[in-house]
């Protein structure tokens, strides 16, 4: 497609919350480079910047993508409602980060499939680019919608709206699939012959041929249109390659939810839990080597001057080196004050040694996940653990210094009785007494609750869902029961269970629910501030679609929607999977025990791939100083950094503009100073914050070093290179002592609407009155607040205006913006557009 214009989003941006998140800017983010001859990518993730930002499989794509000569991958994320809402006021579509181009000028929408109750997202998506949402209802001219992800097992609801879907591993694929639509792209071949082309891909689902059959509201056939192509196969990675996205990673501007590097140590998890859809999606285990960990790491914090490194994987402490693994990490960077954390850890994988490797830089959070209430019921999952092993783990954490732990259970797990559920409190009280009775801070538990949703290729595939009522009424139960001290529950709404389980056993009759409950309003279902159940009953009755069927029990002679899709586990070791929960019944984990039999691997390509133990060695001690405990902390340098931030960086809130200058401070090697305690951070204090939107010509930094600067105009360079462009550092001093009283801050004002007669009445009454009280109500408080001697010039010409306000230490102070409205009359919106820049500040020790 012929690359179109930017958009100009100048009067879109300051209208919406968090605008940062639409900017783009990233460091190692592409440019916005498009040529008619490339392959155009845009992968999409349907939920907001801040969740997306955080899935590693979006960020491997696109590296991969953009590593490929004639081919581009830009980003894009579902606009939340407000810029929905502003899109659409100004018939502007979605647009990537990158290119700030309609999605409709892309060849491929790539776009994520991570969860169920993202659907409505995706819907938007479409729209937003112009597209129509069916994929028989499109041509030639419009792009490729493309999907996969862990809900690509069962896409039927959705599969409508996609040309096709990539079941499985996608590093591989994802080049097979660029090099087989560069070359349709260079032939000028039709729609239909490019889909011909995809299906012929190993794991490359094309809806349009497979088509289901129904009698009497049940679903009783998938027919292949063609008779040669009756299923569908998954890819599997047969190992883990390098990772050019840790390389270079992306370094978010707007905080996302899992704000760290994230390092994937292993794919897949083989211990058979019967309840996980992950396990048997992602089998067999692939496990990388510990020197390609340690040097990915190295990289990648170098890099993106992360604060912490994740390990990743879906059962980490199974990770056959991972104590040398965490020994090595410490070493290497707890005196750079990065922490390592692991999100998937297993009662019995976490040891006392390893635990101590945790928290020499920071005790991150200690989450364990006992499923269910009873031994006998983990007998049923096969979740291998028992209440023994649980309590040590808590006693263990504890007498570590560890205040807090978490619980994860779940509640409707097949065979659950009440009995079960009121084991959940027991066993948590029991955690909690493992504390004893020491010092300080009283131990806390908290417990995280979530209705169980069968999910498709599990053993629990067949199993009926908790209807809603007794959902709630099992959480009601737990609410009953724990203890209102040391104890905190908190659960996930059942109501929204209910949905996901919908969908996600659901077939392609839910597109038309879809449609029908996205144009009554439905966003963002996974968001309980946006998610509406009586929305979607409402939908359901106008479609004639009975949502609670979705829940019941299937018999395993039932064709289920998926049928179709092969994961590679067989359908037979499911079924004795589900037998052998009933007996109660342990099936142990490959990677240890031998071969359990579920058909994947055929032990020439695909097979389990575990890294041997290493061989001791000794390692040699860190190449910097190490801190010594009980010790006088070393001098400090304190510096000032002056620095101007315009253009797009004024949409960073002053949060993000901290965590983007701490990250280019690491990365630029200086040597910062860090406070003590039990979360270090970096000595670095800013001036006073910036409203969003308004840009500065005289912003500084203050920073302490460990030892000084030798040539502090050489900081500037080595800091402006690791900035974005948008913010460019003047010059490094040594910090002024003391903290004036007041500040004197000039700023210059644009806006049309400042040439209106109203507004040079109100002025020159402003200008004559001795006070102007203004009425805030912040924290649910009214105050009132006379700003008249906190404006020492107001001056305007035409539709420029400049004022000078006084700003004292400690006390409160009036914005350009309340002048603009309170003073002068001007909208909120129009305040918010006009163009504000900060460009002189004058510290005074008293105020004139």
């Amino acid at each position: 497609m012929i690359p179109a214009a930017p958009l100009d989003l100048e009067a879109i941006l300051p209208l919406v919350r968090k605008p940062g998140q639409y900017i783009g800017g990233e460091l190692h983010a592409e440019s916005g480079r498009m040529t008619a001859e490339d392959l155009t990518f845009c992968l999409v993730f349907p939920d907001l910047y801040e969740i997306g930002m955080s899935h590693q499989g979006l960020q491997i794509l696109y590296h991969l993508l953009n590593a490929r000569e004639r081919v581009v991958a830009h980003r894009a994320y579902a606009p939340d409602v407000d810029m929905e809402a502003a899109l659409r006021r100004a018939g502007l579509p979605l647009f990537s980060l990158e290119a700030r181009v309609g999605l409709g000028s892309y060849d491929v929408l790539g776009i994520t499939l991570p969860y169920e109750l993202c659907y409505t997202n995706i819907l938007t998506v479409l729209d937003l680019a112009g597209l129509p949402l069916r994929a028989a209802d499109r041509d030639d001219a419009h792009p490729l919608v493309l999907g996969g992800g862990s809900c690509a097992f069962n896409p039927e609801p959705v599969a409508d709206f996609f040309d096709a879907i990539v079941l499985g591993d996608g590093e591989e694929v994802i080049i097979e699939i660029a090099d087989l639509l560069l070359g349709a792209k260079k032939e000028g071949l039709a729609r239909a012959a490019v889909l011909d082309r995809l299906a012929a891909v190993r794991g490359v689902y094309v809806p349009a041929l497979f088509a289901p059959r129904y009698r009497d509201g049940r679903l009783e056939a998938i027919e292949p249109l063609r008779p040669d192509h009756g299923f569908v196969q998954r890819r599997v990675l047969a190992e883990l390659g390098d990772a050019p996205h840790l390389r270079r990673p992306l370094v978010p501007v707007v905080k996302p939810v899992h704000d760290r590097l994230g390092v994937e140590i292993a794919r897949g998890c083989t211990r058979g839990c019967r309840f996980c859809q992950a396990g048997m999606l992602y089998r067999p285990v692939r496990e990388r080597s510990l020197d390609d960990i340690l040097e990915l790491a190295e990289a990648g914090i170098a890099a993106g001057g992360f604060e912490e490194l994740a390990l990743l994987s879906l059962s980490t402490g199974d990770f056959s080196c991972l104590d040398r693994l965490m020994v090595e990490l410490m070493d290497r960077f707890s005196n750079e004050h990065v922490s390592v954390s692991m999100p998937s850890m297993r009662v019995g994988t976490l040891t006392p040694e390893i635990m101590e490797q945790i928290k020499r830089v920071r005790k991150t959070g200690f989450t364990v996940a006992p499923e269910a209430g009873t031994d006998r019921l983990r007998e049923v999952i096969n979740k291998g653990i028992t209440e023994a092993d649980l309590l040590a783990t808590c006693r263990d954490a504890f007498a570590l210094g560890w205040k807090l732990i978490k619980l994860y259970f779940m509640v409707g797990l097949p065979t659950e009785t009440d009995e079960d559920v009121e084991a959940i409190v027991e066993l948590a009280r029991k955690a909690r007494q493992q504390a004893g009775q020491g010092r300080g801070r009283p131990p806390q538990v908290n417990l995280g609750v979530a209705t169980f949703v069968p999910k498709p290729h599990t053993p629990f595939q067949w199993a009926g869902q908790l209807s809603l009522e007794e959902s709630k009424r099992r959480i009601n139960r737990l609410k009953q029961l724990l203890p209102a001290k040391g104890f905190k529950l908190k659960w996930h709404d059942p109501e929204q269970s209910f949905l996901e389980g919908v969908f996600a056993r659901g077939d392609r009759r839910l597109a038309h629910l879809l449609e029908t409950a996205w144009q009554r309003g439905a966003r963002f279902d996974s968001w309980s501030e946006h998610y509406s159940l009586e929305r979607w009953q409402q939908a359901a009755v106008d479609c004639g679609i009975d949502l609670d069927s979705y829940l019941r029990p299937r018999g395993t002679d039932e064709v289920l929607p998926w049928d179709h899709l092969h994961c590679g586990v067989d359908r037979s070791f499911l079924e004795a999977e589900r037998d052998r929960a009933l007996a109660r019944a342990y099936t142990p984990d490959c990677r240890v025990h031998g071969c359990q039999g579920c058909g994947l691997c055929d032990f020439r390509t695909v097979r389990p791939l575990v890294q041997p133990a290493p061989p001791p060695r000794p390692v040699a001690p860190p190449p910097y100083p190490v801190a010594r405990p009980g010790g006088q902390p070393p001098p400090t340098f304190a510096y000032r950094v002056h620095y101007r931030r315009t253009g797009d960086s004024r949409f960073y809130g002053h949060l993000e503009l901290l965590q983007l200058v701490f990250r280019a401070l690491q990365r630029a090697g200086l040597p910062l100073a860090f406070s003590h305690g039990f979360n270090p951070s970096p000595q670095v204090g800013f001036s006073q914050a910036l409203p969003v939107g308004v840009e500065s010509e005289v912003e500084y930094w203050d920073m302490a070093l460990t030892r000084p600067l030798p040539d502090p105009a050489a900081a500037v360079s080595r800091l402006n290179d690791r900035l974005p462009a948008t913010i460019r550092v003047a010059a490094v001093e040594q910090a002024p002592r003391g903290t004036a009283a007041c500040s004197l801050l000039t700023y210059e004002v644009r806006a049309s609407a400042l040439s209106r007669a109203e507004v040079e009445e109100r002025l020159a009454a402003f200008l004559t009155g001795e006070q102007f009280v203004i009425d805030r109500f912040r924290k649910n408080r009214h105050k009132e607040l006379d700003i008249r001697p906190l404006v020492a010039r107001l001056e305007r010409r035409d539709t420029t205006l400049v004022m000078d306000l006084l700003c004292h230490q400690g006390q409160p102070g009036v914005s350009p913006r309340e002048i603009l409205e309170q003073v002068l009359g001007l909208t909120g919106e129009e305040a918010l557009l006009a163009a504000i820049r900060k460009t002189a500040a004058r510290e005074m020790a008293q105020p004139s």
